[in-house]
């Protein structure tokens, strides 16, 4: 793989990391967040099937070794709404 780039854990696209959302699981207090922070990462494509598909096989669980909140999916499914919204703005 290039540098920077990061693969998505749920379909396996590799990208420039920038693509895809960044889930950290933070040392030492193993709390799962969005973005920021030093630990254990795992890489999301910003598309529903990808999310769909984590939520349902626990990819995300998984891959980080920790529990992950349903607040994290629901914020994520969130700014999934968001992106498509800007991406099809109203008539």
């Amino acid at each position: 793989m290039k540098p920077n780039y990061r693969r998505c854990i749920s379909c396996r696209k590799v990208a420039p990391k920038e693509a895809f959302w960044r889930i950290v699981k933070l040392y030492p207090s193993d709390q799962v967040q969005l973005e920021t922070g030093m630990g254990r990462s795992a890489y999301l494509c910003p598309e529903a099937s990808c999310l769909k598909t984590a939520q349902k096989k626990n990819r995300l669980g998984r891959s980080l070794k920790a529990a992950v909140p349903p607040e994290l999916y629901s914020t994520l499914w969130q700014r999934l709404a968001l992106i498509s919204q800007s991406d099809n703005p109203p008539a």
